[in-house]
């Protein structure tokens, strides 16, 4: 990839040695200017051999011309190759996995497919390849150099967290982080990359709004879909980046209320209750946490929506036997986002566009994590009986909703990278823009 950055000579006073020597200092200044802004997106000043170089998968130079004509103006920023990287297929990586079971230390017991005995490891060697271009393969090293600095939070469920977890081990070859938490409870935990000054946390919300067990077992849930989560709104102000999602929680019992009043209830059967399904309060939900977000207005924050991972239960549901025993992915002919899975998906982009709207007259930046079609093409990266939580002797369902460790959702990681840097070079073309013109 290269950018080529023309400056014209300035238009100004017939003098033509006042004005040759105007150009030379106003191409000196954007000169300045430019290199330090494509530098810095680019993060090429740490440990490479050229200024200009990234890393093996791209390069960028800059060239000048003091030879345009006067009247010529500064063209168009490169536009970004126009790509959709999250439409494609899974390919063979014979160079995956990036850690393992034994060099991470942070892959919960019940991600730990190897650990426990799973005998197959095909399903950590493939990579996403999008139709119309190619992914590049997380870099450590230029995630933390942009995150310089910054820091980013995942409000949502365990699935959040296990992305969290996933980025946590890519990111040990580069460096490994300080836990800085305020409280011993997992479910909030924080971590510091101190050579970067990078800061990653996550808030335990799977509802997203405020929400509180009715019973000790938590079998019945009360939702309250217009109230916020303090647990995490009272704190996200703080964050450069927030990464939410939710979706499997809602398939749950629930009672939802609104304005402090009941309004709905789903698989409670309780008299006098209006029998409710998921569509409404997972709808009302992201509404709620958007509305929460953009109320806050931090103008330099960036929200993005990880979209929903679909679950991979076969031969019955996740408490009657059913299991996720497949060693491959399908291909993207193979497998149909359909059901409840297309409905919470559809719900999330509605809900999302509507907010970005509103976002955007705020001066705020929305962006989406689209992941939802390359993980239902894996149905071979869930746990299933090979994950084992602490309470070994305990009779436990099989688990097709998280994922192995190592496993798929390292490309989550990919995909976030890649967005960053598309994010940076269009920041940067703009803000170059405004100051020329």
């Amino acid at each position: 990839m290269k950018f080529v950055l023309r400056f014209p000579l300035l238009k100004g006073n017939n003098n033509r040695s006042k004005q040759t020597m105007s150009s030379k200092v106003t191409i000196l200044a954007f000169s300045t200017l430019a290199i330090f802004i494509l530098a810095t997106i680019s993060c090429s000043l740490l440990n490479y051999h050229s200024l200009w170089k990234i890393n093996e998968y791209q390069k960028v130079s800059i060239e000048f011309d003091d030879g345009m004509n006067e009247t010529e103006s500064m063209p168009p920023t490169p536009p970004v190759k126009k790509c959709d990287i999250f439409r494609g297929e899974w390919v063979p990586n014979p160079e995956a996995p990036y850690y393992t079971n034994t060099t991470c230390w942070e892959i919960h017991e019940h991600q730990n497919c190897m650990k426990f005995g799973r005998p197959d490891s095909e399903f950590m060697k493939w990579r996403w390849k999008p139709n119309d271009c190619e992914l590049p393969i997380f870099n450590p090293f230029q995630f933390l150099e942009i995150m310089r600095g910054k820091s980013m939070a995942f409000v949502g469920d365990s699935i959040g967290r296990n992305h969290m977890q996933s980025m946590i081990c890519l990111l040990s070859r580069a460096e490994w982080p300080v836990d800085v938490s305020y409280t011993d409870d997992y479910s909030f935990k924080r971590w510091k990359y101190s050579n970067y000054n990078f800061t990653m946390a996550t808030f335990w919300s799977p509802y997203l709004v405020r929400a509180e067990d009715v019973d000790a077992n938590g079998d019945l849930i009360n939702v309250y879909l217009d109230e916020f989560n303090e647990k995490w709104t009272s704190q996200i102000n703080e964050f450069d980046y927030v990464i939410i999602n939710g979706g499997q929680w809602f398939l749950r019992p629930m009672m939802f209320y609104e304005k402090h009043k009941i309004v709905g209830c789903q698989y409670c059967a309780l008299e006098n209750v209006t029998h409710s399904t998921w569509h409404n309060g997972f709808k009302k939900a992201f509404r709620t946490a958007y509305k929460a977000i953009i109320s806050l207005g931090k103008s330099k924050g960036v929200t993005i929506l990880r979209t929903y991972a679909p679950s991979h239960f076969e031969n019955g549901v996740w408490d009657k036997g059913g299991n996720c025993i497949r060693t491959k992915p399908f291909k993207s002919n193979e497998a149909r986002l359909e059901g409840y899975n297309f409905e919470l998906y559809n719900i999330q982009l509605e809900e999302f566009n509507r907010a970005k709207k509103q976002a955007i007259k705020k001066g705020l930046k929305f962006i989406l994590l689209d992941t939802t079609q390359a993980m239902l093409l894996r149905p071979d990266g869930h746990p299933d009986k090979y994950g084992h939580r602490p309470q070994d002797n305990v009779s436990l369902a099989n688990d097709c909703v998280h994922w192995c460790l190592p496993g798929p959702i390292d490309s989550w990681s990919d995909f976030l990278l890649e967005m960053l840097k598309i994010e940076g070079i269009r920041s940067a073309g703009s803000f170059i823009n405004k100051i020329v013109n």
